[in-house]
């Protein structure tokens, strides 16, 4: 009869019940476990392996290259960090993607704005979310080659699928016309829709260096402070406190 059941767990695709049903079968005659808590803890081992293949999975996904923790930022290195402090640890409950509200961090080179974007972008994968990290100009490369072999639509949707995208570096060079013109369609597409975490060493007054022009700038900046958070870091480099 087990071959049976094991035959219909593979037609199913219930993997881990396959794996685990006569180990079950086995505790459930030493426990004197009924049906039903044979079924509850043989179902349980399914659950708790797919979830724990999605996590992974999402993790690969986002192509982050690191696990970083929000335990690794130290809170007491500048008085902004510590003021916003609060504000930071409330940001790890990933509320923020679930209404999907935008995160602007702001700040010089050095001070924690990749790190603490790493870290959302991390707990985001741990908790199921698909979640795509990357810095501003590679996805703008992605994005150009895209149009150059006629696959921007394709490529412009793995950007906006992400239910966390987190774009990192923006303003260390001009993005030009195209590049402007591309960021604002990632952008406008996400807006109100998905959530999206930009880290920049320029406040909103430079973004017309960045983008191309000021009428661009003010139209993706608009979106982007429409619902967000903005965590303006200062201080000297963290890199350099030695």
């Amino acid at each position: 009869m087990i071959e049976t059941v094991v035959q219909k767990f593979k037609e199913l695709r219930l993997k881990h019940c396959t794996e685990n049903i006569a180990e079950i079968i086995k505790q459930a005659e030493q426990n004197n476990l009924s049906v039903l808590q044979a079924i509850d803890r043989l179902l349980d081992l399914e659950i708790e392996a797919r979830k724990t293949t999605r996590i992974a999975l999402r993790y690969r996904q986002s192509k982050l290259t690191e696990k970083p923790t929000v335990d690794q930022f130290d809170f007491e290195f500048h008085s902004s960090r510590k003021k916003q402090k609060n504000l930071i640890l409330n940001l790890i409950d990933l509320e923020f993607v679930r209404q999907k509200k935008d995160i602007i961090l702001i700040g010089n080179p050095g001070v924690g704005k990749s790190l603490l974007a790493k870290c959302l972008a991390y707990t985001a994968t741990q908790a199921g979310i698909k979640t795509l990290f990357t810095s501003a100009m590679d996805m703008l490369n992605q994005l150009i080659a895209a149009e150059a072999d006629h696959s921007l639509l394709k490529k412009l949707s793995s950007y906006q699928a992400p239910d966390l995208l987190v774009c990192d570096e923006i303003g260390y060079l001009p993005l030009g016309r195209k590049g402007s013109n591309l960021f604002f369609q990632v952008i406008s597409a996400r807006h109100e829709k998905k959530s999206t975490i930009i880290t920049t060493n320029l406040p909103f007054a430079q973004w017309g260096n960045i983008f191309d022009g000021t009428t661009v700038a003010t139209a993706i900046a608009d979106r982007l402070v429409y619902n967000s958070e903005i965590l303006i870091l200062e201080g000297k480099s963290y890199r350099k406190r030695t």
